[in-house]
């Protein structure tokens, strides 16, 4: 996911010093390893997302052949249409996003985004786990349904 070797093991140093000061917020509702995973997942996802903003891409740096690795799918790209079809989807998600009410958008991007628990976003929102987990799910569905009907507009 990150690239390079150098870059790999700072993550993996960064998420291991991220588990030490989070271990208390494990609770044991799933194995040990795939919170790890999880958090480890989060702590790249972030800096993939400094570096976007740091570098302030352009939708025709997305979709220039010449440039076949994508930060949002972190895959490789074989193709300058498999690249503009990244840089469009990632427009459509977006898009999705900024369609969707206020509060579902908040618990997406906290759950989702900035890697918060349900019990933290509780917190920080003032409802209960249940309700995050339910505006997280109907975030999601909304989310799936606006990009699928932007796919289907496209084709269409």
């Amino acid at each position: 996911m990150a690239g390079n070797i150098a870059e790999a093991e700072d993550l993996t140093q960064q998420a291991f010093l991220q588990a030490s000061r989070k271990l208390d917020t494990f609770r044991g509702e799933s194995s040990f390893y795939t919170w790890l995973h999880r958090l480890a997942v989060n702590v790249v996802l972030m800096r993939l997302r400094k570096k976007r903003v740091a570098k302030e891409d352009s939708l025709e740096e997305l979709t220039d052949p010449d440039n076949r690795s994508s930060a949002w799918h972190g895959t490789k790209v074989r193709s300058s249409d498999a690249t503009a079809l990244v840089a469009i989807d990632r427009v459509d998600v977006e898009r999705a996003l900024n369609q969707l009410p206020s509060g579902l958008r908040t618990i997406l991007v906290l759950y989702d985004i900035e890697g918060y628990e349900h019990v933290e976003i509780s917190g920080l929102l003032g409802c209960s786990i249940g309700v995050s987990k339910s505006q997280l799910y109907r975030a999601r569905q909304h989310t799936r349904i606006l990009t699928r009907e932007a796919a289907w507009q496209k084709t269409g």
